[in-house]
């Protein structure tokens, strides 16, 4: 489930949009409360830390995802997803991907060599170690968010528009496309935020029940961070809504009625 809600927020990032300073920086923080039906299920951390890589200052995220009460008890989750990526350009270097997810896990690292378009992934669990052509400007499922808030077309699109980008997940390449739907004001814990809508086009069949199953909206601001995310699951539905937040690089915006 955790996964779902991490997949989400990358499908997010799509809706991220661009303005002529970055929308986010180190110390960046905010959680996502879901809930699956009426029942709160858990929780889901993104922060952006700083490291090194390649002798130079890059922007490292962390995402964290695990259920609590009642759904730790009967369906146990602990996700970690970590995104190493450029700070200039947004191009990714490695990420890392450890889940436990009902019993299903999976224990990945990527390394990425932006210059020969190839990404070598390391399998921990099965000890396997193999190299897969990417495209140019490929990014990965964490880093996508990040790269898509920055993107220079999102702000440009028009109701029913759709943009689309190269994600590597899973051991391939995929063309995530997501589809502008406009814009909305939704009460939250916070206040009456003013978001933009989004619909991102996902696989349907074993997790999602259509396409267009799942719905995300992000602050109409210059953080452009998840307000809430819906989703129509093939068994269920799931529903995110920002619970904290800090570090934000530019105010966060409240409407007063």
């Amino acid at each position: 489930m955790k996964k779902i809600i991490l997949l989400l927020l990358v499908f997010i990032s799509t809706n991220s949009f661009i303005q002529k300073e970055d929308a986010f920086t180190t110390g960046e923080w905010f959680k996502l409360r879901i809930h699956y039906g009426l029942v709160n299920a858990g929780y889901a951390t993104l922060e952006i830390k700083e490291a090194t890589r390649n002798n130079q200052k890059v922007h490292h995220v962390l995402g964290k995802g695990w259920t609590t009460g009642m759904t730790k008890l009967f369906f146990e989750v602990k996700d970690d997803y970590q995104s190493f990526f450029d700070k200039e350009t947004g191009k990714p270097y490695q990420f890392l991907r450890k889940i436990d997810e009902g019993g299903y896990t999976k224990y990945q690292e990527g390394f990425f060599d932006q210059n020969n378009n190839t990404v070598k992934v390391k399998d921990y669990e099965k000890d396997t170690e193999n190299t897969f052509s990417v495209p140019e400007n490929v990014q990965d499922i964490v880093s996508s968010f990040y790269y898509l808030r920055n993107h220079p077309k999102i702000d440009l699109l028009k109701e029913g528009e759709s943009i689309a980008i190269d994600m590597f997940f899973d051991n391939e390449t995929t063309k995530f496309k997501l589809k502008y739907i406009g814009k909305e004001d939704i009460k939250t814990k916070f206040g009456k935020i003013s978001c933009k809508v989004f619909r991102p086009y996902v696989q349907a069949g074993r997790v999602f029940k259509e396409e267009e199953s799942l719905t995300v909206w992000i602050s109409d601001d210059d953080n452009k961070i998840p307000v809430r995310i819906k989703a129509s699951l093939a068994v269920g539905s799931l529903k995110a809504d920002l619970d904290a937040f800090k570090g934000l690089k530019h105010s966060f915006k409240v409407k007063i009625d």
